[in-house]
């Protein structure tokens, strides 16, 4: 069976519903392919709270720009580099399939937001200020009302309204071809196994592959093993979207080795079971043992860092410990979003074998951190600089003894939000070769779309695939 459309679009988060009403918009007819069902779609947006790194629903935040480019990519050759100053038209090819974030396109990004924010308002989506789980902030936030499920939901509505076609229980498998080279459509499998055929200009909008356990350790290491995704939708993000691309010769962006890791409890079946709360009290592994500084800085800045090493402990888990004067940090509770109750105990010896961790070894742990813990006072609103002293590893912020009962303690592991590595694009999200040249036919926006090398910068992801989306729909269907 084949099917005949202008634009065909894989997947139905944001990226892909605004992808879909963009083009639907610009007088295409348009395909929206989605291998869940109609109740289970949207991705990993539907379970998501969808902050926005905006400091108005007009302008990004005062950090958006130099947050993205700061990232970390390695050391790429000042020879080349120096060139993106140039006219784009006037890069040598090795430039522009170069693997790094592409300043143009975060520019682009940062122009995009508000007016993408303003054309989402006319499709039903409403903005505000958020509360977030993190106490301690570094940049501004706002979020659609209602999270991403108000995102899913209102783009859905009106892209049933203007006429986009939705199948569901489709999955996209590989890319078709023109005569010229050019992608003209892609096969895909319904439920069933029935295949069908769409022919159409390609806008790949099906996020990374963190619900691909083969592609998680062949890329990201063994320690997936104890990782999972941060929500059910991420289960469906198998990778084939990255999988066809690099096939046909796509040039690769982001950091395949890394994805943005979120601190969750295991023990729950919520999405986005996070717990923001180590900062103020210690991190201990299965044998009792701190390994790593629980408070560098604010939380929204470094909670990821903290959930590596959280992952690099044996079996992939930590533990959270505070005591009874967690009551000093006010509405403590908006940073544990688990469902199950803390591990409670009046002593350490009655905690740890709750925890089954070696009493001695937690004893002990904690004896020389208490004795690490310096004067001065604590502010649990910002860095407050209360440092340990002669303990290794160190705690930079909030170091306070661990010497007052009750006892509460949580397990953490690291839950993967989505993967870094995926495809390059230039300003149009048109997808690009690996000889830096505009593959013909084919786009991409969202998760797809490798922006991130060695951290997330927070609150973007949504923004990212909303701003994109919009842009890829457009120019597939011009």
């Amino acid at each position: 069976m084949v099917e005949t459309y202008d634009v065909v679009v894989v997947g139905s988060g944001v990226a892909g519903l605004s992808a879909a009403l963009s083009a639907r918009e610009s007088g295409a007819r348009v395909a929206l392919v989605e291998r869940a069902t109609a109740e289970e779609s949207g991705g990993n947006t539907r379970y998501t709270e969808a902050f926005l790194r905006m400091k108005s629903e007009d302008e990004v935040s005062e950090d958006f720009t130099d947050a993205l480019l700061g990232d970390f990519m390695g050391y790429p050759d000042p020879g080349l580099t120096e060139q993106l100053v140039r006219d784009r038209s006037a890069w040598p090819p090795n430039l522009a399939g170069m693997h790094i974030l592409d300043p143009e396109v975060v520019g682009t990004f940062a122009d995009a937001a508000g007016p993408t924010l303003a054309w989402l308002r006319t499709h039903g989506v409403a903005f505000g200020p958020t509360t977030t789980g993190f106490i301690t902030t570094s940049t501004t936030r706002l979020a659609p009302v209602g999270g991403g499920l108000a995102l899913v939901e209102a783009l859905t509505k009106s892209a049933h309204a203007h006429g986009v076609t939705f199948w569901y229980q489709t999955t996209a498998r590989d890319l078709v071809f023109d005569e010229n080279g050019a992608v003209a459509g892609l096969t895909a499998v319904r439920a069933g196994g029935a295949p069908v055929e769409f022919r159409g200009r390609v806008v790949l909008a099906c996020g990374g592959f963190e619900g691909n356990a083969e592609l998680q350790a062949r890329y990201n290491g063994p320690g997936t093993l104890a990782v999972r995704p941060v929500a059910r939708g991420g289960y469906y993000n198998k990778g084939e979207g990255i999988e066809m691309a690099l096939r046909a010769g796509a040039a690769p962006a982001g950091n395949y080795s890394l994805y943005h890791a979120e601190p969750v409890d295991p023990r729950s079946a919520v999405p986005e079971a996070a717990i923001f709360l180590f900062p103020y009290g210690i991190l201990v592994n299965n044998l009792g043992e701190r390994f790593t500084d629980e408070a560098p800085g604010v939380v929204d800045a470094t909670y990821e860092a903290v959930t590596r090493v959280i992952n690099a402990q044996p079996r992939g888990v930590g533990y959270l410990i505070v005591d009874a004067k967690i009551d000093d940090v006010p509405a403590w509770q908006r940073a544990v979003r688990t469902d199950r109750p803390a591990i409670v105990a009046d002593t350490l010896d009655g905690l740890a074998k709750e925890l089954d961790v070696p009493a001695g070894a937690l004893a002990a742990t904690v004896a020389a951190y208490n004795a690490a813990c310096g004067e001065g006072a604590f502010d649990p609103l910002k860095a407050d600089g209360l440092a340990t002293n002669g303990v290794t590893p160190a705690k930079s912020n909030w170091a306070r003894p661990v010497d007052t009962g009750p006892y509460r303690a949580w397990p953490i592991i690291a839950s993967n939000v989505f993967t870094f590595g995926g495809l390059k694009i230039d300003p149009q999200a048109r997808v690009l070769n690996r000889d830096g040249g505009v593959m013909a036919g084919l786009h991409a926006a969202g998760e797809i779309v490798g922006t991130y090398y060695s951290r997330y910068t927070g609150s973007t992801s949504v923004l990212k695939g909303a701003v994109f989306g919009r842009i890829a729909g457009r120019t597939a269907a011009g």
